[in-house]
């Protein structure tokens, strides 16, 4: 069941990009080795990772043709597994969403961001 896009695209854009700046502090200059043995800061990313999917879900497919590059089915997708399939999630596929798919989607939602601000108001 698809739901309806947010009425509040700022808002859940934002939750984005701030979900991504923390995922980028928190693991610093880490490299895989250091993220693996590091609880906390998996936890941490898996729960601002929780947060982006909700707000991508919410978002809805809009922005799917307007940023092809960026993953964003897996941003939507990557919540369920982490809430009902955490013993199956393997760190390098996490750390190779950290990698890869973080800053593309960091840099799609302050790109739409910027569009949407700069719209005539109705």
């Amino acid at each position: 069941m698809e739901s309806m896009p947010s009425s509040r695209p700022l808002d859940r854009l934002g939750e984005v990009a701030d979900n991504c700046e923390r995922i980028q502090r928190y693991i610093g200059d880490m490299d895989f080795a250091a993220y693996a043995a590091d609880q906390k800061t998996k936890d941490a990313v898996e729960r601002c990772l929780q947060r982006i999917s909700e707000a991508a879900t919410k978002l809805g497919h809009s922005l799917d043709a307007l940023y092809p590059e960026v993953n964003w089915k897996g941003a939507r997708g990557i919540g369920n597994p982490l809430r009902h399939q955490y013993d199956q999630i393997h760190d390098a596929d996490i750390w190779d969403g950290i990698v890869n798919d973080i800053p593309q989607l960091y840099h799609a939602a302050m790109a739409e961001i910027a569009r949407l601000k700069a719209l005539p108001e109705d």
